[in-house]
């Protein structure tokens, strides 16, 4: 594990020192000293399932600091949640090699370094029968990680549902700040809508989904997709997305030291990437106070032992209220990230298929 964590942090240096250089004139350095976490409440969350338990044991033993306490460069060198999976696996005599059955090609959709996607498709998939398109968003708290660390669930998707996954990257906070990632997202969609043909996918079975920061993106553009007149996706899965500004959220205390994802880690995505605090405030990143009407059936999946559980429960909510057709599910015993992580983790693989059941659903009903 040491030397693939060792080539991890060698071309994630490089890839950021990149960007870095290209957003010289943001206001933020990311080498400011991050803000100080606030002080820890009594409560411990919910205890965690022994398998995701084991996953959540191998952060510290791979190294990893609190993510809190770091700059944004240190921050996006750590071992991650993924990486923890992988410790699992390797123990296991598993294979972490990429499933072979799934190809991915990477391609630019705009001028910044940052701004391309990861494409995969099916290996068998040729031209002929036109195959579903699913444009999905990686998590990161728009600051850390990238379509390496969420590499998992768009080679699942692309596998169990034969269809062309497009992982979008985009610029990161704070050398581009809110809105670079959601007008990366929609630039990326209206790029997805243009080229999708091309690649034999089927626009009338087209869908958004994401992880964490990326399920706030998903719905996001959803909407941009609305209002600007696109065409629309047949449905959204979005997991355990960023969608409610306030802090007050039952999630934000009972799961305040929860791992890999705490309270104050919410605190110093926030600095990182607003411009002020009225940006939380934001229908785009406060997806709650947004116009939701008019949005496709929507699969909402959240882990217990998240801070960011109460975002998915109230978006649920608000859905609902706007008269979208949601379906939101919050999954025992797991943490936040713990999407894509079925092969050693049960409650993942359940979520997996429970999401994935839910797009096919949707897709089939075009056909």
């Amino acid at each position: 594990m040491s030397t693939r964590i060792t080539l991890k942090v060698a071309a994630l240096t490089g890839m950021f020192a990149a960007t870095t250089a290209a957003h010289a004139q943001s206001s933020m350095s990311v080498n400011a000293a991050p803000p100080p976490p606030p002080a820890k409440v009594a409560s411990m969350p919910a205890r965690a399932a022994s398998d995701m338990q084991a996953v959540l044991d191998q952060l510290p033993r791979l190294g990893a600091k609190p993510i809190e306490t770091l700059t944004p460069v240190k921050a996006r060198i750590q071992p991650s949640a993924a990486d923890a999976a992988m410790a699992v696996m390797h123990a296991k005599r598993m294979s972490t090699a990429p499933d072979p059955a799934v190809v991915t090609m990477d391609m630019p959709y705009g001028a910044d370094p940052m701004q391309f996607a990861r494409i995969y498709k099916p290996a068998g998939a040729s031209g002929g029968k036109l195959i579903p398109v699913i444009v999905y968003y990686h998590g990161g708290g728009w600051v850390i990680a990238d379509v390496n660390t969420y590499d998992a669930t768009p080679r699942l998707m692309s596998k169990q549902l034969n269809a062309i996954v497009v992982s979008v990257e985009y610029r990161h906070a704070p050398e581009a700040k809110f809105p670079a990632q959601h007008d990366d997202a929609s630039a990326a969609y209206r790029w997805v809508l243009q080229n999708a043909l091309s690649w034999g996918g089927d626009l009338n079975r087209l869908a958004l989904a994401g992880e964490s920061a990326g399920g706030n993106l998903a719905v996001a553009t959803a909407i941009y997709a609305r209002d600007n007149h696109l065409a629309m996706p047949v449905h959204i899965l979005s997991v355990y997305p960023i969608a409610n500004s306030s802090m007050t959220l039952p999630s934000r205390t009972d799961s305040f030291n929860a791992k890999p994802l705490n309270t104050p880690m919410l605190k110093w995505f926030g600095y990182y990437y607003s411009k002020s605090p009225t940006d939380m405030m934001d229908p785009r990143l406060n997806l709650v106070a947004a116009d939701l009407h008019g949005l496709p059936a929507t699969t909402i999946i959240n882990a217990q032992i998240d801070p960011l559980r109460s975002d998915g429960e109230t978006l649920a909510v608000a859905m609902r209220g706007a008269g979208d057709t949601v379906e939101q599910r919050t999954f025992p015993g797991v943490t936040h990230e713990f999407f894509g992580m079925g092969k050693v983790v049960r409650g993942a693989s359940d979520a997996e298929m429970f999401g994935i059941g839910n797009l096919k659903a949707a897709f089939d009903r075009i056909r």
